[in-house]
């Protein structure tokens, strides 16, 4: 993999982007975030207007660009305060879209990616478990070959797009005993009997982005739902990695982007002692700051975009930038806030959203202590 960033098609997808999520999200974004549900069909809207999966093979349906566009596509709607809705586009488009595109046989790519790219299937990644988060080697939902099928029993918990999914990828031990070297990967269609999903699990912020746990009960899964090679799962994981942290740090860097912003408008227009805030010290250096984080975690974060796209981005970096990007995301919006004042402590103003929906994001994809430990592995080993 060698794709040169093609400015033009960036700059294009970024303008049809923004009028799409301006016409198509903002003007109900509030009920929906009251309702802590997107409707299905907002994904066949965003795939009709040809923003799902960009970077997918024209042959499938795709625009065939860059990874850099489905990462645009990401920091469109994290600037724009749409964080839920980011990680449940980023779930399907820059994840369970590339995993078929790189670990797919032909004919899964010719079964899946099509809907994936209209928007009639929606994509979900299955790892984390009630018993097994980071620790792989705990996962306990298994697979058992029987003649032609697979049978699938176990749970999976705190699934982004579960509610809505039509297609999950599940990670399940196929050869007990060896852990994480035993574990295989799976194209479930949700429609099969024996799969279920729970309520939607109620979070504390990305209200839009739904989250539920999934249980499979002697579900018959056919020969070629297998992904990649039998007990390949955590291998594949693994090589995926990069790209799945690569898309949340697009969502921190781009988040604390545009809760700075309205940062900024609200400092001069707020005043108090007679002046507005943005004339008070305080104020100017923090924000300061602020810019000053945003900016050099930007950097990072566009080098890193680079390096993936020349199939150069190692797990470390990749670690480095997840955990740099994401502790800067929550302590700059942090500070954000706190200008606000009790203001910013109140769902009337966006900022508190940007503030809550960031929380997450130091969690989910490997956790900043995960991502430390990762880094500290590559300076002095194990």
């Amino acid at each position: 993999m060698n794709q040169a960033v093609n400015q033009e098609d960036l700059t294009l997808f970024r303008d049809m982007a923004r009028r799409a999520f301006e016409q198509e999200i903002a003007p109900h974004f509030e009920q929906w975030e009251e309702d802590h549900l997107v409707p299905r069909d907002l994904w066949r809207t965003l795939g009709a207007a040809g923003l799902l999966c960009p970077d997918v093979d024209e042959a499938y349906g795709g625009a065939g660009t860059t990874p850099h566009v489905t990462l645009a596509m990401i920091e469109e709607l994290s600037h724009m305060g749409f964080g839920g809705i980011a990680t449940g586009y980023g779930i399907h488009s820059n994840i369970v879209a590339p995993y078929i595109s790189r670990q797919g046989t032909e004919e899964q790519k010719q079964k899946w990616l099509p809907a994936m790219v209209s928007g009639d299937a929606f994509g979900a990644l299955a790892m984390t478990e009630p018993g097994a988060g980071s620790d792989v080697q705990a996962i306990k939902t298994n697979a058992v070959k029987d003649g032609d099928e697979w049978v699938l029993n176990g749970s999976k918990i705190f699934i982004t797009n579960g509610i809505h999914a039509d297609l999950v990828i599940v990670a399940a031990i196929t050869d007990p005993g060896k852990g994480a070297k035993g574990t295989s990967l799976f194209l479930v269609d949700t429609s099969l009997p024996g799969f279920e999903k729970s309520k939607k699990i109620e979070k504390i912020g990305q209200h839009t982005s739904d989250t539920a746990q999934l249980f499979f009960q002697d579900v018959r899964l056919p020969s070629n739902a297998l992904l990649g090679e039998p007990n390949k799962g955590f291998f594949i994981m693994m090589e995926e990695l990069p790209r799945e942290r690569l898309g949340i740090a697009a969502q921190a860097v781009a988040s604390a982007q545009g809760a700075m912003e309205i940062t900024i408008a609200y400092v001069q227009e707020r005043q108090a002692f007679g002046q507005a805030i943005a004339q008070f010290q305080n104020t100017r250096f923090k924000l300061a700051d602020v810019r000053t984080e945003i900016a050099l975690n930007r950097a990072l974060y566009e080098q890193c975009a680079d390096e993936y796209a020349r199939g150069e981005l190692t797990a470390d970096k990749a670690a480095m930038l997840k955990l740099a990007s994401c502790e800067m995301q929550c302590r700059t919006i942090d500070d954000c806030l706190q200008l606000f004042g009790g203001y910013g402590y109140t769902t009337e103003y966006p900022i508190s959203r940007f503030y809550t929906d960031a929380r997450i994001q130091r969690i989910y994809g490997g956790s900043s202590e995960i991502m430390r430990e990762l880094v500290a592995r590559s300076i002095l080993g194990r």
